[in-house]
């Protein structure tokens, strides 16, 4: 298991890591919308913490050589999901392309600030980015396509 030393994002606010790796598997910690030199949630609206929060996520990454392409999983809670959805779902479609990973999102009451929040499972196996499911060559992971 390795713990990568991560630059240019804003350090965790408690007692735990931004990522750790298990073999071909990089698992990553809560992302904010913090800013990399302020720590710090950026203002506005849900597009823009959106943004912040995806760059911050494509930071913690590539520390480890991968990105977005890499993302098997990813986890989204939004402090309100209601009002937020729509415009969330449209930048989100700005990073990730298809085949889109799967995503479960929530509505939380999140602290500091923050409108999102946002953690990944990603995989060293760069998936096939044509228009195939992205699973080709992952034997014994089995996709609805």
């Amino acid at each position: 298991m390795s713990v990568k030393v991560q630059t240019g994002i804003p350090r965790p606010h408690g007692a735990y890591c931004r990522s750790r790796a298990v073999g071909d598997w990089v698992f990553t910690s809560g992302i904010g919308p913090d800013e990399p030199g302020t720590g710090r949630p950026v203002k506005g609206s849900i597009a823009d913490h959106t943004r912040q929060a995806l760059r911050n996520l494509t930071a913690v990454l590539a520390a480890h050589g991968l990105d977005l392409r890499h993302v098997l999983r990813c986890t989204v809670h939004l402090t309100d999901i209601h009002r937020d959805w729509v415009l969330f779902d449209q930048v989100y479609q700005e990073f990730f392309h298809p085949p889109y990973p799967v995503r479960t999102t929530v509505g939380s009451a999140l602290g500091n600030g923050m409108l999102i929040e946002l953690n990944a499972v990603a995989h060293r196996l760069l998936p096939d980015c044509g228009q195939g499911t992205g699973t080709e060559g992952m034997a014994g992971l089995a996709s609805d396509g």
